[in-house]
């Protein structure tokens, strides 16, 4: 029985894998079952449809995510901190659910058929909220510029986040950590040179 697990995780890293990479109606089970060393009908005893594995993937990468956004709020004071904060925390959720992001931002049109497709719109709201919130208390407390919608900013720093994912590449020169520091600095700091 330990296996199931393991063999659960291995099949939704290589799902997602796939659909990231040639989208999902594109990805067959049979290629799924195949990339993991099984028997199509053998996948469908973890999972019983490609939209039960989608709804796994997206929706564990959701719940690390607002479970990060919660922990930061509470842990972390100050405009300035919290966006620090959140930027490396979303990176390292992106780290950890490699190709999770990328099937999330490529398949809005599909997401709706999920099961848990309420759980994902809740999840997108609380990420959503939690950046705005931040940002509307930096421009209240004079951390941030006040000649930019919040909004705007949130979605200007929510696209270089996110889509990093299909051209960020860690080395061991640039790891995932310096570059989450260069956003933080590039997006508090501006191009200007200090």
């Amino acid at each position: 029985m330990a296996e199931t697990p393991d063999r659960r995780t291995a099949i939704l890293q290589q799902a997602a894998a796939m659909f990231a990479g040639k989208g999902i109606a594109s990805t067959t089970v049979r290629e799924i079952a195949d990339a993991v060393g099984m028997l199509s009908g053998s996948l469908y005893h973890h999972f019983k449809s490609k939209d039960e594995m989608v709804d796994a993937i997206v929706t564990s990468y959701l719940d690390d995510l607002t479970s990060r956004y919660e922990k930061i709020m509470v842990e972390v004071s100050g405009p300035r901190t919290q966006l620090a904060e959140l930027i490396h925390g979303s990176l390292a959720v992106m780290e950890a659910h490699p190709h999770a992001s990328e099937l999330y931002q490529n398949s809005g049109n599909h997401l709706p058929s999920l099961p848990s497709f309420d759980q994902i719109k809740r999840a997108a709201g609380v990420i959503h909220e939690t950046w705005v919130g931040v940002l509307e208390a930096g421009v209240a407390s004079g951390d941030f510029r006040s000649d930019i919608s919040p909004r705007v900013m949130y979605r200007l720093i929510r696209d270089a986040l996110w889509l990093s994912v299909r051209w960020f590449k860690p080395t061991e020169q640039y790891s995932p950590e310096r570059f989450a520091d260069d956003i933080v600095s590039l997006f508090l700091h501006g191009l200007s040179p200090r």
